[in-house]
């Protein structure tokens, strides 16, 4: 099924200019969503709560999304994807800077507003962000043209991971959750003071870059896509949809394929820190982190093989969360160049499949292998979010812009499947086993629905 249809030529008119400036941000929100990732762990600690307690910055980061991408999908419906995109870098921008006035007051639930805020403004920008790169170039490569886009979301990632890395978790104060549980208030009110003084930084720092993207793109002629509808038809867009069975049904694959990207990202942390703090890390492993440590200077630590400290631990499971990321951009590359070849529902299916085998040797592997599968499900994880997202919205011309609203609402899934787990986690074993070993039964699930869910797509185009 090789393909030699121009991608971003349309009516004559080439989107290059338009289509890296958008795809720029796909980046910008990557790295809003994978140095947050971390922060699940940070602020238990911080704040001395349960992995639950921390797992809120998920509930509200992914939350906003759900809350937004309604409202969002009405105003670009009103005004154009140029003004969605800038309204969603403004909310961005704001929420980043609102991380100092939160430091101030030193509340978990002021961090928690700033982070809502930021994620309203993410909203506004894959709601943008994704039609607006479906609709650059002809209809029948649009699938390989957002997969391509998506390529550089985790590119954006992998700096937010080693952001979380090098200047959050490297810096916080090396105390260990047991060893604070156990501090007087005066003393842990000075260690926390230290360590939300780290946490905030990055965050400061990315507002500014978000603020001079905003300047750039609007300052950047964008030519029209063909959009020529404003009128907002609720109503009847919104029952069109429902009696489009591939786009409902994507939906609730888009809400599982989310939920099971967060679990594995976030949780990684706590299936490694057992890991190395039970059993040992491998020599190996920690050469790897010495090495690219010592060449980029990054951090002070250099780690050896065996029992780690926790902080140790930590940084090292976030590092096994880069190769990983490093798999998912390599994957993604790979698939969207497959697509030429092969129908991205049949690669979906496949990629989901052995995704499922292999979260079954992260729960049943009780050693540095159930690592090692959880750092390969990244790669099968990398075609689905831009492959579902493209299959519901086929065919759907006006009522895209109110189907992509409800796609992003599905990114909820990454905020109430990682609360699950988290409630699982919390439990330390179940029947004998590690409960962050079971735990892993969700993201199992998860993908069976989106196997399920591409068998479907495959049934429809056969039809």
């Amino acid at each position: 099924m090789k393909s030699s249809t121009p991608i971003l030529t349309k009516d004559g008119i080439n989107f290059l200019v338009p289509f890296l400036l958008i795809t720029t941000c796909f980046a910008l929100w990557g790295f809003a969503n994978d140095i947050t990732n971390p922060m699940v762990k940070a602020f238990s600690k911080i704040f001395r709560m349960s992995v639950a307690g921390g797992t809120l910055v998920q509930v509200v980061f992914y939350g906003g999304y759900f809350l937004m991408a309604l409202p969002a999908a009405i105003f670009i419906r009103r005004f154009s994807y140029k003004a969605g995109v800038l309204t969603g870098l403004a909310l961005y921008a704001f929420g980043a800077f609102l991380f100092f006035p939160a430091k101030g007051t030193g509340q978990y639930a002021f961090f928690l507003i700033a982070y809502l805020v930021m994620t309203c403004g993410l909203s506004f920008l894959e709601t943008s962000c994704n039609p607006y790169i479906l609709s650059m170039g002809p209809a029948s490569t649009a699938t390989r043209r957002l997969n391509f886009a998506q390529c550089f979301n985790p590119c954006g990632s992998i700096l937010g991971m080693f952001c979380a890395m090098i200047f959050i978790q490297a810096r916080l104060d090396p105390s260990d959750t047991a060893t604070r549980a156990l501090m007087d208030e005066a003393t842990f009110n000075v260690v926390k003071e230290h360590d939300l003084n780290i946490l905030i930084a990055p965050y400061l720092i990315v507002g500014i870059v978000i603020v001079i993207m905003f300047v750039t793109i609007g300052l950047t002629k964008m030519p029209n896509t063909g959009e020529t509808d404003h009128t907002i038809n609720f109503l009847p867009s919104m029952r069109r949809l429902f009696h489009r069975k591939h786009y409902w049904t994507g939906v609730i694959a888009q809400f599982f394929y989310v939920g099971v990207q967060i679990m594995c990202w976030t949780y990684i942390i706590q299936y490694g820190t057992r890991l190395f703090t039970m059993q040992g890390a491998p020599d190996f492993l920690c050469n790897m982190f010495n090495g690219l440590n010592q060449t980029l200077h990054l951090t002070d630590h250099n780690l050896t093989g065996g029992i780690l400290a926790e902080r140790d631990a930590e940084v090292l499971s976030q590092f096994c969360n880069i190769i990983a990321m490093l798999l998912f951009i390599g994957s993604r590359f790979l698939a969207t160049w497959l697509m030429k070849y092969i129908r991205p529902a049949r690669l979906l299916v496949g990629f989901a499949l052995l995704g499922a085998l292999l979260v079954c040797g992260v729960i049943g592997l009780d050693n540095i292998a159930g690592l090692y599968c959880l750092v390969l499900v990244s790669g099968c994880m990398s075609l689905m979010f831009p492959t579902i997202y493209g299959i519901a919205l086929e065919d759907l011309g006006e009522d895209a812009k109110f189907g992509a609203a409800g796609l992003i609402m599905a990114i909820l899934g990454g905020a109430v499947l990682p609360l699950f787990q988290a409630q699982i986690i919390d439990l330390h074993e179940v029947f004998g086993w590690p409960a962050e070993h079971v735990s892993f039964v969700l993201p199992l699930l998860c993908f069976l629905v989106v196997a399920a869910y591409g068998c479907y797509a495959l049934r429809l185009h056969k039809a």
